[in-house]
């Protein structure tokens, strides 16, 4: 097949290109390289999204697959516009952020989704959820005989830039002071390694699958994956691994200005109450039309060797700073006294 990644230098995008040479597939992405190149055996196209129709002169037409994991409406809509009508199969990476209720677990793909932004908004960080309606919605308009929505959830495995799935092997892997964990057993976490979907995506291309499925890993409870991180880093790194928790209830994190979820000073997958739901969708469909995951273990394991390689003690994107932890250890231990 001929295809044409649209990225194919970060993450998700570099390993769907990275497979697909793989495979014995024709590559081409369309990428800056401002930060990264794409894989070895691809044809790079240099090229900027932000210039419009531009951006696709030297890209050509009559591509088997196309796809575009954009988050830019903007930019999608000039995609379709100018390379939709040749291309026989089209798969646009959405994300489970388009459902306007986060609330229900084991919701499917027929839930209701967020408003979309009206055409010609560009999106921002602030509308991501909405920036990927908007996308679904012009995409099915456009090519939606042909086109394969994937809606997944959060991405984890080797090369991950967000900082959040390999946190807490990381932290526990990387010195013996005390690990603070939210009091959080039961809530679900649902992670889907990003090579497992970048085969399925692969597979799906080649099959010519269209419709939208939820991309997702399986639910599994907080306190198997924070017992599992512990025991990856006590594999890693032996006695250098950390044992001491505490485990603060949710109340108290929030008084003390701890964020949910992601960003600096946050605990990495610990979500608002009313968010049930959001890591805990149905993936029946996908797995129906021959999405295969890995176990989770082996995914956290890989994620933890990467970090190890990347860095444990670096800066990163989600999660509590060293400094921080102490300040809350101390003041939790004062408190409970």
């Amino acid at each position: 097949m001929r295809i044409l990644v649209l990225g194919g230098t970060a993450f998700l995008s570099a390993e769907i290109a990275r497979q697909a040479v793989a495979a014995g597939h024709d590559v081409t992405c369309l990428a800056r390289g401002s930060s990264a190149n794409p894989p070895d055996g691809v044809t790079w196209v240099r090229g900027d999204r932000a210039a419009g129709a531009a951006a696709f002169t030297g890209v050509g037409g009559g591509w088997d697959e196309v796809v575009d994991v954009s988050r830019d409406p903007v930019q999608a809509r000039v995609a379709l516009d100018v390379l939709g009508p040749a291309a026989a199969h089209w798969t646009f990476v959405s994300s489970c952020s388009v459902y306007a209720d986060a609330s229900v677990p084991g919701a499917d793909e027929t839930a209701a989704l967020l408003e979309p932004l009206p055409e010609g908004q560009a999106g921002t960080p602030d509308t991501y959820g909405e920036s990927k309606s908007a996308i679904e919605q012009m995409t099915l308009a456009t090519v939606g005989a042909k086109a394969h929505i994937v809606r997944s959830g959060l991405i984890g495995g080797p090369g991950d830039g967000t900082d959040r799935y390999g946190y807490w092997p990381a932290r526990f892997a990387a010195n013996t002071d005390t690990v603070l964990v939210p009091d959080i057993p039961d809530d679900a976490t649902q992670i889907i390694d990003v090579r497992d979907l970048a085969a399925w995506i692969l597979q799906s291309a080649e099959e010519g699958l269209t419709g939208t499925y939820n991309a997702l890993g399986d639910v599994v409870r907080f306190e198997d994956y924070i017992a599992e991180s512990r025991r990856a880093a006590e594999t890693a790194v032996g006695d250098g691994a950390a044992q001491d928790v505490i485990r603060p209830d949710e109340d108290w994190l929030v008084r003390h200005g701890v964020d949910y979820w992601a960003g600096p000073d946050s605990l990495p997958l610990w979500l608002p109450a009313d968010h049930d739901g959001f890591q805990a969708r149905t993936n029946q469909a996908a797995r129906e039309r021959g999405m295969v995951l890995r176990p989770w273990q082996e995914t956290l394991m890989a994620t933890l060797e990467d970090e190890k390689q990347r860095g444990l003690e670096r800066d990163r994107k989600a999660g509590l700073s060293r400094d921080t932890e102490q300040r809350l250890v101390a003041l939790w231990r004062l408190e409970e006294r």
